[in-house]
Order: C-alpha cells, then structure tokens, then sequence
C-alpha cells in the first residue's frame, strides 16, 4: 500500500492571518483540501492521513460541511513540532494498518496545493528503486553562506531546494521515527539521514510550491488556472 501524511498543524505566522495558511480560501475551497484532492484521486496513492491541530477539529468539520467535503480520508492531530505531528501519522497507521515490506509511506505538505499527478508517480517509482527519496530542484539564485556580517559565496549547481512529498520504505520510516527529536530534523528526510541512510534526490516541480506569504495565493490561483 502506498500511504500518505499530509501535515496541516502549522500556524502559518508568516501569512499575517489569525487563520491558518492551510484553511484559507483559494478558488473557492481551502488549501488543505486542494491538497487532499490532488492526492485522494491519484491512481498511486491507497490511503490518505490528514494531521490537523486537535483545536482546529471543530473548524475543520465545518469547513466540511460548509464545501460537503465528504472523502474517506483519516483524521488525526499533531504535536508541538512537524516532527511530533509526522510522528503521530506514523502513529496511526501503526495502529491501523500492517506495515509490511511492500509499504512506502509519503509526509506532503499540507500547504503544497498544486502537487502534480506525475510528480506524486515519479517520487514513489524513485523510492521503489532507492528506499528514501526527496523532491528538489537546483537553485536559479546566487547563493551565500554565513550570517550578514560574514559570509561566502558558493556554488548555486550544489545547491538543492526540497520540495514534498518525500517518500520512503514505510519499515524505514517508522523505525526512523523512533529517535528522539533533534533540532537539525527540518524534514523527514533529515530524520532519516540521521540513522546513516542515503537520500536519493529526483527533478521536482516549480508549479508545486508552498504557501507560506500572502502572494503565494496569488502564484497558486494562477497555477490552477493551468491544471
């Protein structure tokens, strides 16, 4: 089985609304579920595990009654950290499914509304082959090292920007998951790193960005428009 854990517990400071990045509205829906939708109907994906703030449950099933969002997807809530709330996706399909060695899991963004079909196929045939692999696209900017005081450049074509879903042996994610919290995990692959395994890195996609600034709504509208 292919399983996927869409993160959505973040607060989304960055985005100057009391409302979650998530749940705000984009072409009428909100983001979340635009997310669910690219996933929910890909032919490569079995389950779908949606991880949301446990104070935001009773927002959501209005959000569901609101838009008569009904997909069978699963529901449960995060912790402190992306690394708790992941961890509790995990949890759940633990406590769910049988785990064998022909599961691979996927963590995604729930803030990536625009994730194509194609990239969600390329990222699980990659990690069919590798075990564990990340979506990334070489930097297009100069890039420095350091702080604003002291800094260096150095070379862009070494430089990897990743993207989700990152997908994984489903055995080698749950026994990456039994560590303990370090504050180097910026993703999961960085979790799995950890145990000295090697990360393969496939194309991704300019179109599948994250919402994170206001604008980013705009960007997405117009992305959209082109699916």
């Amino acid at each position: 089985m292919n399983f996927v854990i869409i993160v959505a517990a973040g607060t989304g400071s960055r985005m100057n609304s009391d409302l979650p990045k998530q749940f705000l509205n984009l072409n009428g829906l909100p983001v979340i579920m635009h997310t669910i939708n690219r996933f929910f109907h890909s032919a490569t994906i079995s389950e779908v595990i949606l991880v949301i703030s446990e104070t935001m449950e009773s927002f959501w099933n209005e959000l569901c009654l609101k838009h008569q969002f009904s997909l069978p997807i699963h529901i449960t809530f995060g912790g402190n950290t992306r690394f708790e709330s992941v961890k509790n996706g995990i949890e759940y399909i633990q406590q769910n499914f049988d785990i064998g060695p022909k599961d691979y899991i996927a963590v995604h963004d729930g803030a990536r509304p625009i994730v194509p079909d194609t990239l969600i196929n390329r990222a699980f045939e990659g990690a069919y082959t590798h075990q564990a692999i990340v979506l990334a696209q070489k930097s297009i900017e100069s890039v420095r090292l350091g702080a604003s005081l002291s800094n260096k450049a150095c070379d862009r074509d070494q430089v990897w920007l990743i993207q989700t879903p990152q997908v994984f042996h489903g055995e080698l994610l749950l026994q990456a998951y039994q560590q303990n919290e370090d504050p180097l995990f910026t993703d999961d692959a960085s979790v799995i790193e950890k145990m000295g395994k090697h990360i393969t890195m496939i194309e991704g996609d300019s179109k599948n960005i994250k919402i994170t600034y206001p604008q980013d709504l705009q960007i997405a509208q117009f992305y959209l428009s082109l699916i």
